[in-house]
């Protein structure tokens, strides 16, 4: 219950946080002054491939240890990224350099691997693992310079400086494998503004690693724990032979910098690695795209729904000589209820669920709130707020079952409720099982399972009866035109209005519009990026809720007009179709862009899209769904009808 207590602290303290977005810092993220002398302590986050996507925890590997091991108390969303935070041997103060120090054993007694653990070591650095440490919750970075094509003289000049989150476990050379035994930390610091007879104030702004492979003969240890490194073009790099013992000593320096970097921007070296242009053209290009589509479209539909109504309110007028044609026909049938209306219902409030939550994510992390410093923050947040939507998913699902005809509301609601989380749940568990098995971090342990769970039928399955309840007993959608007893034929339709055609047409228009930033999302999670650029992102989402829209009231318009009244469902799936080409995007992906080779790496893979697409479906499916809806309700409003 305790770790339950916590959860609920934590969403007091975003909802409060909600409540007063003037103030920008987050709980638990303010500056920590250092005095000199002070320990800075270094804490290891995981070890991360994008080859294998398996994190696992620091010690799995057989580092230095400390005397006594401790692990931070995590928030959910860490838990479920697979963070392990726990602190490090490495002692490390406020402007103290350290030429070269042994981390653990005394020089004359080394660290040796067994024949398990140096296999193990192999293993990981053929699988080309990294990893992550921090000092006062900035993660390690590796500094990589480069010459850009310039000309040559400039080349003299200027280097292109690009960061690598964490450092590498180590390298191959043909079949042989090194690994990184020596660490050079570079700490860069900024001096604060003190009074003069105060003793100055330092605060972390970076921290940069340098790793190194030196053999255990080179590095020349005496007995006090310090050593020499030896001349960087004399020596040999550390080698593990995966068949045999390995001896080795675990050594680490650390050079402090003074930096000119503010406390409030040190994260902004971390976030500039990726190019912003790129964004700036294509959410420029989206918008013109959108824009120009949508006057195009708007145009057509209302010049020529005018021209339509204008012209049936006249028919009426003369008299029924004419026979009637296109969409006034239907009117009889348009609002018959469809198969399965609980299902329908159900899923259209699990989309409303997921359309509010990532409209407030998006929106509170545009804000600034869910940083990557606050570690954990996006994902929790994401999770809670699916939970509370359940009101809105709810009501909304109530009402339109209602209007569906149906009865059995406690049904429905059960529905709701389970439906799309169950499933959900279902593959997580599944694909956790694998990661068990593979003894990764990235395994979401039995009790925060346990509690994900309460909190799913604690707090989400009943707001969604809650909403349910009050959505059921309230006006059902008033429907400006009467059904008819006996269901219309329909005609046969043209190769064109396929439902599979349309979702294809369909879904071109949105996909277009988000593409780019879909890039950099996929980039974020499965290379272990950071991702930002909730500005864009929210810029994006408001396209694709326009696309989205219009694209759904075109498709319903020449549905309608062919004399196919049964729409319900089939304006769900088609303004879903974006999710489709997103499916064939992550395909794409997966093959140019990952090294993934292996059975489980590639399960976890299509499992964790299989969850993005259809998440991705049901909000594009409800999105369109009620543009749809709202049109066909105002066109027959339009229209005398006798």
């Amino acid at each position: 219950f305790s770790f339950l207590q916590e959860r609920l602290r934590y969403v007091l303290l975003l909802l409060l946080l909600l409540h007063g977005t003037a103030s920008f810092y987050v709980p638990g993220v303010a500056p920590i002054n250092f005095h000199r002398n002070d320990p800075v302590e270094i804490k290891a986050v995981k070890l991360t491939s994008s080859r294998t996507q398996l994190p696992y925890e620091y010690y799995s590997l057989p580092f230095c240890q400390p005397t006594k091991i401790t692990y931070k108390a995590e928030n959910l969303g860490e838990v479920l990224r697979g963070d392990r935070i726990v602190n490090t041997p490495f002692q490390v103060s406020m402007n103290v350099e350290k030429k070269c120090e042994v981390l653990c054993n005394f020089p004359n007694k080394p660290v040796t691997l067994t024949v398990e653990q140096s296999k193990l070591i192999a293993e990981r650095i053929r699988e080309d693992y990294y990893v992550h440490l921090i000092a006062d919750n900035l993660p390690v970075a590796t500094r990589l310079e480069f010459y850009s094509n310039r000309e040559e003289e400039e080349k003299k000049k200027e280097k292109d400086v690009q960061f690598e989150h964490g450092y590498r476990l180590g390298f191959m050379d043909g079949n042989k494998f090194y690994l990184h035994n020596h660490l050079s930390f570079i700490l860069y610091y900024h001096r604060e503004d003190v009074e003069e007879n105060q003793e100055p104030t330092y605060r972390v702004v970076r921290f940069e690693v340098i790793p190194q492979s030196i053999k255990l003969e080179d590095l020349k240890a005496d007995e006090k724990s310090m050593c020499t490194l030896p001349e960087a073009t004399g020596s040999a790099p550390q080698e593990i032979d995966p068949s045999k013992e390995n001896q080795l000593l675990f050594t680490y320096s650390v050079h402090w910098e003074e930096s000119d970097i503010k406390w409030a921007s040190r994260w902004d070296t971390y976030l500039t690695m990726s190019d912003v242009q790129i964004h700036w053209f294509s959410i420029i290009n989206s918008v013109v795209v959108v824009f120009f589509l949508s006057g195009i479209l708007s145009m057509i539909i209302i010049r020529t729904l005018r021209k339509d109504i204008a012209n049936y309110n006249k028919e009426d007028d003369i008299e029924d000589t004419m026979e009637e044609s296109g969409w006034k026909l239907v009117h009889g049938d348009v609002f018959r209820p469809p198969q399965y209306p609980m299902i329908l219902s159900s899923l259209l409030g699990s989309g409303i669920q997921l359309f509010c939550m990532i409209l407030i994510v998006i929106f509170v992390a545009m804000l600034g709130m869910l940083s990557p410093s606050s570690r954990g923050a996006l994902m929790t947040t994401a999770c809670f707020l699916f939970m509370f939507m359940g009101v809105f998913g709810g009501f909304f699902a109530g009402r339109l079952y209602r209007t569906l005809k149906g009865h059995r509301w406690k049904k429905g609601a059960f529905c709701t409720a389970t439906l799309y989380p169950g499933v959900v749940f279902g593959i997580c568990f599944v694909l956790n099982c694998f990661i068990w098995g593979k003894h990764s971090s990235g395994a979401v342990p039995f009790p925060t399972m346990v509690a994900l769970l309460c909190m799913w039928f604690g707090i989400s399955l009943p707001l969604v009866y809650l909403g349910y309840y009050f959505g059921f007993r309230k006006q059902p959608y008033d429907n400006p035109v009467r059904t008819n007893q006996i269901p219309r034929q329909i005609p046969e339709q043209r190769w064109y209005m396929n439902k599979f055609v349309g979702i294809l047409m369909a879904g071109i228009l949105p996909f277009g519009a988000m593409f780019i930033e879909l890039f950099f999302i996929f980039s974020a999670i499965w290379e272990n990026q950071f991702y930002y650029l909730f500005g864009f992102l929210f810029l994006v989402f408001i396209i694709l809720v326009v696309s989205c829209s219009q694209i759904s009231i075109v498709m319903v318009y020449f549905q309608l007009c062919a004399e196919d009244y049964r729409w319900w469902w089939r304006t769900f799936l088609v303004s879903g179709g974006s999710a489709f080409y997103v499916l064939i995007y992550a395909i794409f992906y997966f093959v140019n862009k990952l090294d993934i080779v292996e059975f489980i790496p590639s399960l976890l893979y299509f499992g964790y899209t299989a969850l993005m697409v259809l998440s991705f479906w049901l909000l594009t499916g409800t999105i369109g769904f009620y543009a749809a809806y709202m049109f066909v309700r105002k066109i027959y409003a339009a229209v005398k009808i006798d």
